[in-house]
């Protein structure tokens, strides 16, 4: 088994095997990263090449904290070095650049032999961002998506709809209601939030039961994403 505070008393003068065991580490440790990355992903533009890229960027700045060292001159070539290459990558999530951030920081961290730092930082940001994720911090989506239909201009129809409404919604609030054909037809769009998420289908069943209402159309808020 390997002793890690023999490797970590040599790291003055890295061997092979340190050095083997520190890019298995900042593999292992970005992997993790990727992994929580793709479990937890809530966008819509969503890049396979990103995900392998966060695996990769770790063990690449592992390389390069090794090969600097505490070699100051090794440390202004290497910025001169990576000053030539110009990267152009654009980010339009926040959070991938997080994601990015905490893969670096796990590769400099084993770089610089700092096992214990970038083992317990990457577990710290995986609990965090799966508790973030789960716990759906920042949303503010109030109701969960805009209904719309047309329906006869009759009190009958217009009963059997909100009993309808009341049994699968929790709220619901009309936004728009405009008269078709002379009045006989009302074109209606509400705000909803429903009882239960996944019982969209089962409303939208119920409304097609409803004599004379036609042209529905349900618009989760989660489709008006930013891209």
């Amino acid at each position: 088994m390997i002793d890690l505070l023999a490797l970590q008393s040599s790291s003055a003068h890295p061997t092979i095997i340190t050095l083997v065991y520190t890019l298995l580490l900042a593999f292992s440790l970005s992997s993790a990263i990727a992994y929580v990355y793709e479990k937890t992903f809530m966008g819509l533009s969503y890049s396979r090449n990103f995900v392998q890229a966060l695996v990769l960027s770790s063990i690449v700045a592992a390389t390069i904290m090794q090969a600097i060292g505490d070699n100051v001159g090794r440390g202004l070539g290497m910025m001169g070095a990576l000053a030539i290459v110009r990267f152009r990558a654009n980010f339009k999530d926040p959070r991938d650049i997080m994601f990015l951030f905490a893969s670096l920081g796990a590769g400099i961290g084993c770089g610089v032999f700092a096992w214990g730092i970038a083992i317990g930082g990457t577990i710290a940001f995986i609990i965090a961002a799966f508790i973030v994720s789960r716990a759906g911090l920042g949303n503010r989506h109030f109701f969960d998506g805009l209904l719309r239909f047309s329906m006869p201009n009759e009190s009958e129809a217009r009963l059997e709809l909100e009993k309808l409404l009341k049994k699968h919604l929790k709220i619901f609030v009309l936004v728009t209601m405009r008269e078709l054909e002379g009045g006989k037809r009302l074109d209606c769009a509400y705000q909803i939030r429903l009882k239960n998420k996944k019982g969209a289908a089962d409303m939208l069943t119920d409304l097609a039961k409803i004599d004379g209402l036609s042209g529905t159309h349900f618009l989760m808020q989660e489709a008006t994403t930013e891209m």
